[in-house]
């Protein structure tokens, strides 16, 4: 039988500061950081979690968080390390770290590149110092550039730049003298992405003004034909890459492949039994959200939930739906076990209404349907085919 790839997703929860739009698992550094106790949760986490998937290996890993680059190169040398004891590799795997250019320190980047890292992503965010004041940013413009230099110089010129629009009081303009900006450092890739009040952020609780939803779009389209002219391709809603740079751990999510997940709160996808039948099994994993309980359960087994034939096609197209270039209704039979007549009907309606198309055997969302992902989505909740079938 014939798995999905798997990738292995490793989250460092400490940032230097918190930013208002940020919604992910990460917490301001207060006091010393507990960095040799959670490296050792780290390991720990890897031993127990290894036995999962035995004998498949390793196809790209990501360091996430939070800022990973608070921690040394020796540190994430030590958790690729264990992760090499316990796990088998690819010649090629892909390694990416997250990077905060606040935090990079002259040469860290090359000592990065000695401990496996082979990938960058650095969260530039926007290039006008206002406005990354706004954001909360402790980097400025030129420590962005900086990092870049640094790099170029270590032999890791396959990053990605983080970049954000829609910022508040930005205009079309400026959102394109952003991406200029970024161009200028020769990345390998760019994520573009429309900045979202979030729930639970500061942001969400004290909004700031933002561009309208026509204002939003020409940003988009704006920047959208600035990377095309500079060879950057569009190849998922918010990522694009020069020939032979897209992310791979990233697509790995967008097919549905399988991923361990380490670290405090860190989710794993994984996939057992028969794949492209009904006796395909896929559990979801789950690790303590706070930074202390995870290190208290060092070791311990994470969470762990089957996720129910039902509930499969919409969990699989809110990941798929994001491909540019859409996905082949084998992809779908095999990843979830799935006929592809379950999906058959909705994908037909959102055809008629022009949100989605299947050219050359490949079902995906037309341009109209990209700008409304969410509204996609619905037709493929449970009680919505359950509904259209009744």
């Amino acid at each position: 039988m014939i798995l999905p790839p798997l990738s292995l997703y490793v989250h460092f929860p400490w940032c230097v500061s918190k930013c208002p739009y940020c919604d992910f698992n990460s917490h301001a550094v207060q006091g010393e950081m507990p960095a040799a106790r959670y490296l050792a949760a780290l390991e720990a986490d890897l031993e127990t979690q290894a036995p999962l998937v035995t004998g498949r290996p390793i196809e790209s890993v990501f360091f996430g968080g939070g800022t990973p680059s608070l921690f040394a190169p020796d540190a994430i040398a030590r958790v690729l390390a264990t992760a090499r004891r316990h796990l088998a590799f690819t010649a090629d795997a892909e390694v990416t770290l997250e990077a905060n250019p606040g935090t990079i320190e002259r040469g860290r980047f090359a000592g990065y590149r000695e401990a496996g890292v082979n990938r960058v992503s650095l969260g530039a965010q926007s290039f006008d110092p206002a406005t990354l004041k706004v954001l909360g940013r402790i980097h400025s413009p030129d420590e962005t550039r900086l990092a870049a230099e640094e790099l170029h110089a270590a032999g890791l010129a396959n990053f990605n730049l983080d970049l954000m629009y829609a910022l508040p009081a930005q205009s079309p303009g400026a959102a394109l003298a952003d991406v200029d900006a970024a161009l200028a450092l020769a990345p390998a890739h760019l994520s573009h992405y429309q900045l979202t009040l979030e729930p639970g952020t500061l942001f969400a609780a004290r909004p700031p003004a933002l561009p309208d939803d026509d204002a939003a779009h020409a940003m988009l389209d704006a920047c959208f034909d600035r990377l095309a002219a500079r060879g950057y391709a569009r190849y998922e809603v918010s990522a694009y890459a020069s020939d032979g740079r897209r992310c791979r751990h990233n697509i790995n999510y967008w097919e549905f492949g399988d991923y361990l997940g380490i670290g405090a709160g860190a989710h794993g996808k994984l996939t057992s039994g028969v794949p492209g039948t009904p006796a395909l099994r896929i559990t979801r994993t789950t690790q303590p959200r706070e930074p202390r309980r995870y290190m208290s359960a060092a070791g311990q087994p994470p969470a762990t939930r089957d996720v129910a034939a039902a509930e499969l096609p919409f969990e699989f197209l809110m990941n798929a739906l994001r491909l540019c270039d859409g996905f082949v209704p084998t992809l779908f039979e095999a990843r979830t076990g799935l006929d592809w007549a379950v999906i058959e009907a909705p994908i037909a309606r959102l055809e008629a209404r022009g949100l989605m198309d299947r050219r050359a055997g490949r079902a995906r969302p037309t341009p109209l349907g990209q700008s409304f992902l969410n509204d996609l989505l619905l037709d493929f909740l449970p009680e919505s085919r359950a509904g259209a079938a009744g």
